[in-house]
């Protein structure tokens, strides 16, 4: 991996900090515990490599948060989520880049520069776990740890033809962090299959004491969800926008031909969704008040320094009223009790991941959607975004490739807390369109 990491990192800039070092005397440690102990007292990942993004702290491993206000900040404790990794036996290679403090959908940072695709190196690989998604999609790691707000893990699964999985809030516990209830922000698994997504699941989720919101799970049945891909007689809705977005054509009808194979499964398919009226008023105040609750401190000194959109976000959480807070969070309540309604009735919904292909590297967002004009930096991943508000499990696997071949993914969200059925779901997807063969054209 470090071999692979040096020839091809330097074209893609997916990695920000490499721990060669750390990961060989890892490695070192791997082998002898080999030696000397049965297989069954092993780490369920021993000695496998694995990365993490840089929004998330790594003992003696330089961590930025993709921003020059952190610049040199080397952590003195692991997130809970690194600590699990290393006790199942994952080696830490390394910290991926992300967008600064992982705002927004285009990895690039004034301090590291831009994350390519390397499916068009000219345009963006997605974010915020874009390093993450690229150093799988080019074979600089079989594993990642990402994170995801309004998509962060499925938007850059989706533009490098991965797999990203956004778990329901409290499957995985988040340590540290300043807002330990928050059910918006989660990390989870990368991968560039399905069984390999849920065996790294299984490994870092479970509840914990410092998360407060971590919910008991039985992690065993994610890996048997992947090896059983059976959803015969499951009834599935696909939706193309949600009833919330333009949707670029090619990106709607490659992530269309993906939802009817659930029909060659022997599911039920349906065109629906629930009702996501004044979704956008739902998602805006709630992430404006957590940009300001957590970053408002540095705007005195770093402001000038910082990513426009990201100023912009922490100004609207500084002006932002009770009055207006509370209608937000009182309107999402709502829209739970319409989506709850929905899936009494479906087992699964199908979207595309996001409704664009991968764009030019140089812009921070697309400007329009097939013709209408992008409001705002998070305006264009509403599709991802709208189940995060949900609360619900939702999974990004490569849905094909458009004809001048670029990825697209598909979007499969399960029930409340219904994470084995939505890995069982990728899985027969997986089986019935193999797609980890395919690499990106690089040396």
């Amino acid at each position: 991996m470090l071999t692979r990491i040096d020839r091809v990192n330097p074209v893609v800039n997916a990695f920000v900090t490499v721990a060669a070092d750390q990961a060989r005397e890892a490695a070192r440690d791997a082998d002898a515990a080999a030696m000397r102990r049965p297989r069954d007292d092993l780490g369920p990942l021993h000695g496998v490599p694995v990365s993490i993004k840089d929004l998330v702290l790594t003992k003696g491993i330089r961590t930025t948060f993709g921003s020059r206000a952190f610049a040199d900040y080397i952590p003195t404790e692991d997130a809970l989520i690194v600590q699990r990794l290393r006790e199942a036996g994952a080696i830490i290679l390394g910290k991926t880049n992300t967008p600064e403090l992982g705002a927004g959908g285009n990895t690039k940072n004034a301090l590291f520069g831009a994350t390519r695709n390397p499916w068009r190196l000219s345009h963006t690989c997605g974010g915020s776990s874009g390093g993450a998604a690229v150093a799988l999609a080019t074979g600089m790691g079989p594993l990642a740890q990402g994170s995801d707000t309004g998509g962060s893990l499925r938007t850059p699964a989706s533009f490098c033809g991965v797999i990203g999985f956004r778990t329901s809030p409290g499957v995985v516990p988040v340590y540290p962090t300043p807002l330990a209830w928050d059910t918006y922000s989660v990390a989870g698994p990368m991968a560039r299959t399905v069984g390999d997504t849920a065996l790294m699941l299984a490994a870092v989720a479970g509840p914990g004491d410092r998360a407060p919101i971590s919910i008991p799970i039985n992690p065993a049945e994610w890996p048997e969800a992947a090896r059983t891909p059976n959803v015969r007689g499951w009834r599935v809705a696909w939706s193309a926008d949600l009833g919330i977005t333009p949707v670029e054509p090619e990106v709607a009808r490659v992530a269309e031909e993906a939802a009817r194979t659930f029909l060659d499964l022997g599911c039920a398919l349906e065109e629906d969704h629930p009702d996501f009226t004044g979704v956008r008023e739902v998602i805006l105040p709630p992430r404006a008040a957590r940009m300001a609750s957590v970053h408002a401190g540095l705007l005195p000194t770093w402001r000038d320094q910082m990513f426009p959109p990201l100023v912009w976000n922490i100004e609207q959480g500084l002006t932002l009223t009770a009055t207006e807070w509370g209608k937000a969070e009182m309107a999402r309540t709502a829209l739970w009790h319409r989506v709850r309604t929905f899936f009494e009735r479906y087992d699964l919904l199908l979207t595309p991941t996001v409704a664009v292909l991968p764009f030019p590297i140089e812009w921070d967002y697309p400007p329009e959607i097939h013709g209408h004009r992008v409001e705002s930096y998070i305006d264009w991943f509403l599709l991802t975004y709208a189940i995060t508000v949900t609360g619900l499990p939702a999974i990004s696997v490569p849905a094909g490739w458009t004809a001048d071949g670029l990825p697209v993914g598909l979007q499969i969200v399960g029930r409340r807390r219904g994470e084995a059925a939505v890995l069982r779901a990728a899985a027969a997807l997986e089986a019935a369109r193999p797609w980890a063969a395919r690499r990106p054209p690089l040396a």
